[in-house]
């Protein structure tokens, strides 16, 4: 009664089923409160099954926005196969508008494998990697750089399991039809969904696709042509759901994203002024931007140059930074057999 996730979806039923992961969880205002995350089944027959998850992270509005729209919008007569959908997996964070879930602080997407006797947002991740995933062929995690980035629309996915699956996963990242596709080297114990996705056995795929706390019309017709896309490219579904348009999908470049000196941290307070845009091609010395000191007013800004080569795919968005702080990343182009003939992790 005060431990665990619960939930009555049955798994094998046709049609469209709505209902919730319900998580106990006592709190001051109400001691036998339990956290309610909507979960969304649609099945037909038997086919490919994928599972779509937003907000992973609250504050990131492009995914939670565009998989609502596609829960009212499909009908079990739309499909083959099976379709689950998390529109608002940490839904604490989602309602607190927060990167983290305001009842343990918890970090999605730094929680797997999770654990069932844990605080709410361990026990989510335990729910997903050792019940939800396992279930699915393909997990397509949706998410943007939150409130405080910006960050280029790009699909993702980490360098993880069999080589036949791996080389899966980068035909469905091209499938998306964005423009930029980054590989994340994060290895197969990373606390990440995607690492989670392939320890469970599916495909995991992911993206950035805006940022800022809040959405724009092209964040989200990217973000609704990309869910289309796979659909399509699976099999589920035969004609877009979510956009109207059907575009042509422009090459993909492949993006490396696996070591620190491709971003710069602050490390002190100050304040950002960015030399270049989002896409820009840079290379190592050129100027990233300029660091402020406000509290001195006769110290010169401090030029910030870019330590490695490549493309500018995220960058802070409040001037205002303290140690720690990203300020800019770059990723490196890299080539398509370069990637494949790689070794996996």
């Amino acid at each position: 009664m005060h431990t665990g996730v619960y939930h009555s979806l049955d798994f094998t039923a046709e049609g469209k089923s709505v209902d919730f992961l319900s998580i106990p969880f006592s709190v001051d205002r109400s001691p036998y409160f339990q956290v309610k995350v909507p979960m969304v089944r649609i099945k037909r027959g038997t086919g490919p099954r994928v599972l779509l998850m937003a907000g992973n992270h609250g504050d990131e509005y492009e995914g939670e926005l565009s998989l609502m729209r596609l829960i009212r919008r499909l009908d079990p007569d739309m499909i083959r196969g099976e379709i689950t959908i998390l529109p608002l997996a940490n839904t604490p964070a989602v309602m607190a508008a927060r990167r983290r879930s305001p009842l343990d602080n918890g970090n999605l997407n730094r929680a797997f494998p999770g654990d069932l006797a844990g605080s709410p947002t361990f026990r989510i991740a335990y729910f997903l990697e050792r019940e939800l995933f396992p279930r699915h062929d393909v997990v397509f995690d949706l998410h943007s750089g939150g409130t405080t980035m910006a960050h280029l629309p790009c699909a993702l996915i980490e360098r993880q399991g069999p080589a036949d699956q791996f080389a899966r996963a980068l035909d469905l990242m091209k499938a998306t039809g964005l423009g930029h596709g980054f590989i994340a080297e994060n290895g197969a114990t990373a606390p990440t969904s995607m690492a989670a996705a392939a320890r469970a056995g599916a495909i995991g795929l992911s993206g950035e696709f805006g940022g800022g706390g809040t959405v724009t019309p092209e964040t989200m017709t990217a973000t609704s042509r990309a869910v289309d896309n796979l659909l399509l490219t699976l099999g589920i579904v035969d004609k877009r759901v979510l956009s109207s348009q059907n575009i042509d999908r422009e090459p993909m470049q492949l993006l490396a994203l696996d070591s620190h000196e491709q971003s710069i941290f602050a490390t002190r307070r100050g304040w950002f002024e960015p030399a270049v845009v989002l896409g820009a091609r840079v290379e190592k010395g050129d100027v990233a931007g300029w660091y402020h000191d406000l509290s001195r007013i006769d110290t010169p800004e401090e030029t910030l140059r870019f330590h490695e080569s490549g493309i500018v795919i995220a960058r802070r968005l409040p001037a205002d930074s303290e140690a720690g702080d990203c300020l800019i990343q770059v990723a490196r182009p890299i080539d398509e057999r370069a990637v494949l003939n790689r070794p996996l992790q």
